[in-house]
């Protein structure tokens, strides 16, 4: 199946293919850098971005905000004239701060989930920065699509349709991924198009959609591209390559993971996420309250003397390759992998008429 460039009005990405934000430090400016280079969009996740400054566990915020251009400037010197955003999610505190420091780094894109951007237009203002929401269901497609209307008097350039075999935090309750199993998303897909269509009438305006959730073969990218969507986003697969800003160790609990591995579990901010069962996660399955450091104020709904286990200081394990003590976030089909490929590798196999 041939595909067409994805175009966001003056954008164009050669190759139609998301680099999937990954947080904390798995997407950061040598992953993003690395798929920009291959003419698709690279996506550098900016929650607790900055875990590795010195003054991280001091002043988080400042911080992030510092590593934020440091980690486009690395991105943007592997891809000169490649497409390079950030994810930032609603969730996270100092969402504001965050989204004008990607602007003022020089993101061509932002993409943002993990709530819905009610006020990314407000924020972003009359920058040229292109936005994309997240949605998982027609509800949330209509709700993002009228308030943008109503309010800002425009439409996304990107809309991202993440569906329940995505990794990390997922926009469903446990009744929705049971709802949504095999081909019954296809249906709630088909809704969604069918929403963005209408505003695509009103304004005029072609809004390109990009399919998220479990894609990993070049069948599930075909049907992906079959149900109408411009663009598909990838993240687990991008994990096990070479240019993967993780621990290595990190990229080989994937490589072990079996299928039975790979379980829904629950964020200490009540949110269902899907990751790879492992020492950590036993631990806290059975009631344990893991002991954590001081808060980083990463997440709105977190109550620091309530929670069962620190996420950021999960994440920052997980990156760091301390897998048994780490959450180990991932998608549906993340243990189908079986090696370190570079990401040319991947993107090669997942769109192999371009080869």
């Amino acid at each position: 199946m041939k595909t067409a460039p994805l175009v966001m009005g003056n954008i164009r990405a050669e190759v139609p293919v998301i680099q999937g934000g990954m947080g904390v430090g798995i997407s950061l400016g040598g992953l993003a850098g690395a798929v920009a280079r291959e003419g698709g969009i690279g996506i550098i996740s900016a929650a607790q971005i900055g875990y590795r400054e010195p003054d991280f566990d001091r002043n988080a915020l400042e911080a992030n905000l510092r590593a934020i251009p440091k980690e486009y400037d690395k991105a943007r010197e592997a891809a000169p004239h490649g497409v390079i955003g950030f994810n930032i999610m609603v969730a996270m505190r100092h969402y504001e701060a965050y989204v004008r420091a990607a602007i003022e780094a020089g993101a061509d894109l932002i993409i943002s989930g993990a709530g819905l951007p009610t006020e990314l237009p407000k924020i972003a203002g009359d920058s040229e920065v292109k936005l994309a929401p997240i949605v998982s269901t027609d509800k949330s497609a209509q709700v993002i699509l009228k308030y943008w209307d109503r309010k800002y008097k425009r439409v996304p350039d990107l809309l991202v349709i993440e569906g329940p075999k995505a990794g990390g935090h997922l926009g469903f309750t446990r009744e929705q991924l049971e709802l949504f199993g095999g081909d019954s998303y296809d249906a709630e897909i088909l809704r969604i198009m069918d929403t963005v269509k209408g505003y695509e009438d009103r304004y005029d305006q072609k809004i390109p959609v990009a399919l998220a959730g479990g894609i990993e073969t070049s069948d599930q990218a075909a049907h992906a591209f079959s149900l109408g969507a411009d663009a598909i986003q990838v993240a687990s697969r991008f994990v096990t390559t070479e240019e993967c800003d993780a621990d290595v160790r990190y990229k080989e609990a994937y490589l072990r993971a079996g299928k039975e591995d790979v379980v829904i579990v629950k964020s200490p901010v009540g949110m269902p996420g899907r990751a790879i069962r492992n020492a950590f996660m036993e631990r806290v399955l059975s009631g344990e309250r893991i002991p954590h450091s001081p808060c980083h104020g990463c997440l709105h709904k977190c109550s620091p003397d309530e929670i069962p286990y620190c996420i950021t200081d999960a994440l920052i394990h997980a990156a760091r390759g301390e897998v048994e003590d780490a959450l180990l976030f991932c998608g549906a089909n993340a243990y189908k992998a079986d090696r370190i490929e570079t990401v040319k590798e991947v993107i090669d196999s997942l769109l192999p008429e371009r080869v």
